[in-house]
């Protein structure tokens, strides 16, 4: 890193010390942190241990890009990763706030960069995956898939919630590929990346390069988040023409997503169609056996003993997704290792108190189901209340007052005071998408997928 940069990123550190509510909190998470590289889309950081990256991924990642953006002036995107770091390791900062003359040996990172063209996390393989009802299935297929590459299922599309464990499978599938050969052109990219990566192609000049990348030098593409492509009509030119001659060039595509293909809104047909031309495989949230054996992996992966019963509350107490329960251990861990105790149910349950509350007293009104469904579409709470009657506004809205008359104890008329319209209007919405769902199995997916949603 470049001296011109250490300086910033000390800026950057001022800015996150005057916020940070304990001195110890930003001793422990943030001096150890380690700039490695600056591009004009992305700041690569690197720190000492998995557990300071998952707390600062889930905790402090929106106070560390926007203290960023204020000293750059500009946005990028925050890219955390776990660093083999020497035993006389400091961080440049910390050194130079003690003054110290020795420079240590600069880390390599165990992750590779923004510039690589595989950005595989070393910790997300098929070792470390745990298995279980809710994802058995889409365990099996990306196993499939890795082992007979273009042979069984192109593309893969995965789809389930968030935290849910589509990225570890998907890094997985890279890993073993890149295991059975490692001359394999494995290609991990976000689709928001793949989007920004386009955007500033166009605007230098690069369209080559950046299709040389994407469709020639590429033997397993592994495209995540694919939703957010939703509406962003370049974009998706670009992906279909990419998708195309990958597959004509006998190559393999595997995407995930948070729905299925004929769930995501504003998403042209023609790519609709050609995801869901192999196999759509599903992940649902762990069961208790599972939720329990994940926590147990984590703290076997954190070297840390911590008892059965432990880990049974938690797992009692987080049923969401895989990011929350193990965020959950972390926090626990991190609360032991800071109030220099051990780890019992009591503390637990005083390092959680704050989690299990909010799950446990979240109520089911009509404001969260205007605001999940909403965003499940991919649209405002405005937009549903507005006058507006074109279907993409007018199914999402008769949802939401179908979802809020069975869900809700509110009166029709306080529902259509919510959605700017009368009584009739709401009793019409409910009688309309009840019978739909009768009717159409895809709705009824629907449907269920945002009950999900509203409960966790």
């Amino acid at each position: 890193m470049k001296d011109s940069f250490t300086a910033v990123w000390k800026d950057v550190l001022n800015i996150i010390e005057a916020e940070i509510s304990t001195p110890v909190s930003f001793k422990t998470w943030f001096l150890p942190i380690r700039p490695e590289q600056l591009t004009d889309q992305e700041l690569t950081l690197s720190v000492p241990t998995q557990t300071a990256m998952d707390i600062l991924r889930q905790k402090y990642a929106e106070l560390i890009k926007n203290s960023v953006a204020h000293v750059l002036r500009r946005e990028v995107a925050i890219n955390i990763v776990v660093a083999d770091l020497p035993e006389s390791y400091a961080p440049p900062i910390e050194k130079e706030r003690k003054k110290k003359k020795e420079e240590p040996k600069r880390p390599e990172s165990t992750c590779t960069t923004a510039g690589d063209p595989s950005f595989l996390n070393p910790k997300y393989t098929f070792d470390t995956f745990v298995i279980g009802n809710s994802n058995r299935f889409v365990h099996a297929a990306c196993l499939a898939v890795a082992g007979r590459l273009n042979e069984t299922y192109n593309p893969l599309f995965i789809y389930g919630g968030v935290g849910l464990g589509k990225t570890h499978l998907m890094h997985a599938i890279g890993h073993a590929v890149r295991e059975r050969n490692k001359d394999a052109k494995v290609v991990y990219v976000s689709s928001e990346k793949f989007m920004n990566e386009m955007i500033h192609s166009i605007q230098t000049n690069a369209n080559e390069a950046f299709r040389e990348k994407y469709r020639k030098n590429v033997d397993v593409i592994l495209i995540d988040d694919i939703q957010f492509i939703a509406g962003k009509e370049s974009t998706q030119q670009e992906l279909f023409h990419t998708f195309n001659e990958l597959k004509d060039s006998n190559k393999q595509i595997i995407l995930s997503s948070d729905r299925p293909p004929n769930e995501i809104p504003t998403l042209e047909d023609r790519l609709r169609t050609r995801f869901a031309s192999g196999l759509i495989a599903d992940i649902q949230p762990p069961d208790f056996e599972t939720r329990v054996a994940i926590l147990k992996k984590k703290a076997e992966a954190e070297q840390i003993m911590v008892a059965d019963d432990i880990l049974l509350y938690i797992a009692t107490k987080i049923k969401s997704n895989i990011r929350e329960l193990e965020g959950a251990l972390i926090r626990v861990m991190a609360y032991a290792r800071l109030t220099d105790e051990d780890i019992t149910v009591k503390l637990a349950t005083e390092a959680l108190k704050d989690i299990v509350s909010e799950s446990q007293n979240r109520e089911i009104s009509v404001e969260l189901i205007q605001e999940v469904v909403a965003n499940y579409y991919n649209l405002t709470v405005d937009d549903l209340k507005s006058q507006r009657r074109t279907r993409n506004v007018a199914l999402p809205r008769q949802i939401a007052m179908f979802l809020s008359r069975n869900l809700t104890p509110t009166s029709l008329p306080k529902i259509g005071e919510e959605f700017n319209k009368d009584h009739t209007t709401v009793m019409h919405a409910y009688t309309k998408i009840q019978e739909a769902a009768e009717q159409d199995e895809s709705l009824k997916t629907t449907i269920d997928n945002i009950k999900k949603k509203l409960s966790t």
